[in-house]
């Protein structure tokens, strides 16, 4: 008769329904109970070891976080401002030897970069300073007082050790710091003492080979930044520490004695007033913008700009003499506006690359160094909405500076009466080709594409061309100027003031130096590599550098400079 009740009680479809409904989230409920206590118990215990309960709004917290918030998404990987104002730090009060005289308030604020061991756990000496890091030390940290005191983020279950410097770097930090197994934190100096390696003695919640740190403790790794990284500090950009100019009311109009001085004082007062750089000089603040007569292009030695700001601990305020000097988040409007040539041109100057080699972002500095909009022999939705104008236009509508290419035929080199051929290291211009390819302009190729068929068939077939496009332009270009992607971003004044002159335009000194601060544009894969093994085979690597060879000599044939060094095949 029971089980009668219950076959006749489910028969009913509606009330059958909804105890269907009822039993599912009550088993729901059960299983994220579980797992919620199985975190607390494989974190070791947050309330055993010191560590204060995580604040979901990131940064301000070191311990486990509890079910609820897992649940929520509030630890999700991306980062969040600490839940204090981050400080800003100019250059280092005391080098690793330490200066007799340095002030007492400076201990803490010591960059200690000299007692790194190749002995700690989990790591090998390769990991440990492999070209794109350099693991310090194990470092304490204070949940008042950080040690690193950038931007911060949390990952419980998939944190590594790349991923910590990955997205450090990417933000222009010059510090990577792992903490408690999962906690990432950045920042521009070390601001706390130096432990024991065995203090940091938790795996990495991604990786169980790698130590991320350990209870308020930090594994710190330095980060090898290339060289156009910029140090960053909140929304200002530090630029370094510059000479007083010799005329400073022309060189930079607006100024004020800001009592209690900061470097967030005088960035703010610059912003306000709409100026691009913010120069710190002591008790006062200078705004303006990059000119000929301050150029921000002889940096002097840090140190020349030692003076503690009043109104800050472990920042460099400069002085009368040497200015600390930071870039605003204000845009430089002096090479902003472009339209399209006045009267039509029957010259066709091309912009040739091999895909990847940098041609959309050289298409960005011409523009904003010429004011004219540059064309392209194709047409790209995407890269006219971003705001190259000339793209819709046909490429022999004589309306734009120069047309982007990368076909490499006879027939269409010899439709140019002139070219501006940009060269590019093949390792690095396959690698950026094929994420943009798989990942967009500035997007990366998912890891299945890296390590599937995909990647070994494209350096077979992109490989040679490489080669080949270097050696048709040469060979059947009528007139041929070649800039190395390398040496335009390690010099980017001078070699696109020569493409100026190439053009045939006259050459705007201010609008140049405006190009130095906008230099960027939307077009730029930043931080580290994404991948964190080498994906070129010995085979195909012995395949690049032979077609490399090849360039070398046809470049060094026609009286040109070769390759540059750093992809020079030893």
């Amino acid at each position: 008769i029971p089980l009668l009740k219950i076959h006749r009680y489910f028969h009913r479809k509606p009330i059958r329904f909804f105890s269907f409904i009822l039993l599912y989230l009550t088993a729901g409920s059960l299983v994220f109970l579980h797992s919620g206590f199985s975190s607390d118990t494989s974190t070791t215990g947050a309330s055993g070891s010191g560590r204060d309960p995580l604040i979901s709004e990131g940064g301000g917290g070191t311990g486990a976080g509890s079910s609820t918030s897992d649940a929520l998404g509030l630890l999700g990987r991306v980062f969040k401002e600490t839940r204090r104002t981050p400080r800003r730090f100019g250059p280092p009060w005391m080098k690793e030897n330490g200066a007799q005289d340095a002030p007492e308030w400076a201990g803490r604020g010591v960059d200690h970069t000299s007692s790194w061991s190749h002995g700690a756990k989990g790591r090998t000496t390769k990991e440990m300073d492999d070209g794109r890091a350099k693991y310090i030390g194990c470092y304490v940290d204070d949940t008042q007082k950080r040690a690193l005191r950038g931007v911060s983020f949390l990952d419980y279950k998939k944190m590594t050790v790349f991923r910590c410097q990955d997205n450090c770097a990417e933000r222009g930090y010059l510090y990577a710091g792992l903490e408690f197994g999962a906690e990432c934190y950045c920042g521009h100096k070390i601001q706390a003492p130096n432990v024991s390696e065995s203090e940091c003695n938790m795996e990495c919640k991604g990786e169980k080979s790698n130590i991320c740190g350990g209870p308020n403790r930090l594994s710190i790794y330095r980060l090898e930044l290339s060289q156009e990284s910029a140090r960053r500090y909140g929304s200002a950009i530090f630029k370094g520490c510059f000479k007083r100019p010799d005329n400073v009311t022309l060189a930079l109009p607006a100024s004020a004695v800001i009592k209690n001085m900061s470097v967030d004082k005088c960035v703010d007062m610059c912003t306000e007033k709409e100026f691009s750089l913010a120069a710190l000089a002591g008790e006062k603040c200078h705004c303006g913008f990059p000119t000929s007569l301050f150029t921000l292009h002889e940096h002097e030695d840090e140190e020349l700009c030692l003076q503690r700001c009043a109104g800050e601990d472990f920042e460099s305020c400069g002085n009368n003499d040497f200015f600390v000097v930071y870039q605003t988040q204000v845009q430089d409007n002096r090479c902003m506006d472009r339209r399209f040539l006045p009267t039509r041109s029957k010259h066709l100057v091309a912009l040739a690359s091999f895909p990847g080699a940098g041609n959309t972002w050289a298409r960005h500095l011409i523009e904003l160094a010429t004011g004219y909009y540059t064309g392209s022999y194709y047409f790209d939705g995407s890269l006219y909405n971003k705001g190259f104008k000339g793209e819709r236009d046909h490429w022999r509508s004589g309306r734009t500076i120069c047309i982007k290419t990368h076909e490499s035929g006879k027939k269409e080199i010899e439709d140019f009466d002139a070219s501006i051929l940009m060269i590019r290291n093949p390792y690095k211009a396959l690698m950026a080709e094929f994420n943009r390819k798989y990942g967009g302009h500035i997007g990366f190729a998912s890891q299945a594409h890296w390590r599937g068929k995909e990647w070994p068939e494209f350096v077979k077939n992109y490989a040679p061309w490489w080669a080949s496009h270097t050696l048709d332009w040469l060979k059947y270009g009528k007139k041929v100027q070649v800039v190395h992607f390398e040496d335009l971003k390690r010099e980017l004044f001078s070699e696109l003031k020569g493409m100026v002159i190439f053009l045939d335009l006259e050459v705007s000194e201010d609008r140049l130096l405006c190009v130095e601060g906008q230099k960027d544009g939307n077009f730029k894969r930043s931080g580290l590599r994404k991948l964190e093994y080498d994906p070129y085979t010995p085979e195909m690597r012995a395949t690049i550098d032979r077609l490399i060879k090849t360039v070398d000599t046809a470049l060094r044939k026609r009286n040109l400079s070769g390759v540059p060094e750093e992809y020079r095949p030893r």
